[in-house]
């Protein structure tokens, strides 16, 4: 194979492996460097003894996320305030041809259930990442992983319950969302409290990821009367000076804030029955960089 030939490979199946490590890791540094060292893997590789490329990418790919997750994870107990995943654009146009299976990529990268992953252990998000997001058959995970298959069916089970026992349920309907988020920051900018207590449910929360970095509250806040009261102390004075740019983040509508050109805040909204149950706010500076060009 060709330099020219293995790099048109490479790119070929560059998104799949982007997406691939960034559920894993919930980061998009961290998955861009992880694939950049697949790169190098495989530029280096005696590509004549590598019969299956997709296959040989996944593997180096899934491996080298498995080594980052347990870095960033110990670096997580240190982090200031809740967590959330670096938002992603999705744009699932190249690796899922029909709405079912967008359907299924964009749950599998949702912040929420990106949340839930972050419980799980490496080897655990690897499998389900693969089975779930990717459908990959158990035995061709057990190669990818090298373990034995009803070990990988095991370890599928545990995180399968433990994602569902866990995973919010919401809407994905994307213009439903759209709408709700529109209404929801008109409310919020006018200090309308009534409004936004229309909007949400009883039991809704408010995720405010700030990395001790941005003003964001310190802990998660639940009920809507608490968010509510929140937004609608802070709206009149923040959401004016910003524009919002309205985008597709981790599978579905969500709201670039910019304070000039510099991106100040990310918004995402999770419905459920009409009904907002989760408000998702992510204000750290170095999770919004990568989307300063947008």
């Amino acid at each position: 194979m060709t330099a020219d030939l293995a790099t048109d490979v490479f790119e070929e199946h560059r998104p799949l492996l982007m997406g691939v490590a960034y559920r894993m890791l919930g980061r998009v540094a961290d998955a861009e460097d992880v694939v950049q060292d697949a790169w190098l893997r495989w530029s280096g590789a005696d590509r004549a003894e590598v019969r299956e490329p997709r296959a040989y990418l996944v593997r180096v790919t899934t491996r080298l996320a498995i080594d980052r997750l347990r870095q960033v994870q110990a670096r997580a107990e240190a982090y200031v305030g809740p967590w959330l995943p670096e938002p992603y654009l999705t744009e699932f146009g190249e690796t899922a041809p029909d709405t079912a299976d967008r359907a299924v990529l964009a749950d599998t990268v949702s912040l929420a259930v990106l949340v839930v992953l972050e419980s799980l252990s490496p080897l655990e998000r690897a499998v389900f990442v693969l089975r779930e997001a990717f459908g990959y058959p158990f035995a061709e995970i057990a190669a990818l992983l090298d373990r034995a298959e009803p070990a990988v069916r095991q370890l599928a089970g545990r995180a399968r319950r433990h994602v569902a026992e866990r995973r919010p349920r919401y809407e994905v309907d994307p213009a439903r969302r759209r709408e709700l988020t529109e209404r929801f920051l008109a409310a919020a900018a006018h200090g309308d409290l009534d409004g936004l207590m229309s909007l949400l449910a009883p039991d809704v929360r408010l995720v405010g990821d700030s990395g001790g970095k941005a003003k964001a509250p310190v802990r998660i806040l639940h009920t809507a009367d608490k968010v509510a009261r929140f937004l609608a102390g802070v709206g009149p004075s923040a959401l004016p000076v910003m524009s919002f740019l309205p985008l597709e983040a981790n599978g579905g509508p969500a709201a670039l804030g910019l304070v000039g050109d510099k991106p100040d805040t990310l918004l995402q909204l999770d419905i459920a029955d009409g009904r907002i149950v989760a408000v998702y706010l992510v204000r750290n500076p170095d999770k919004l960089r990568h989307l300063a060009d947008r």
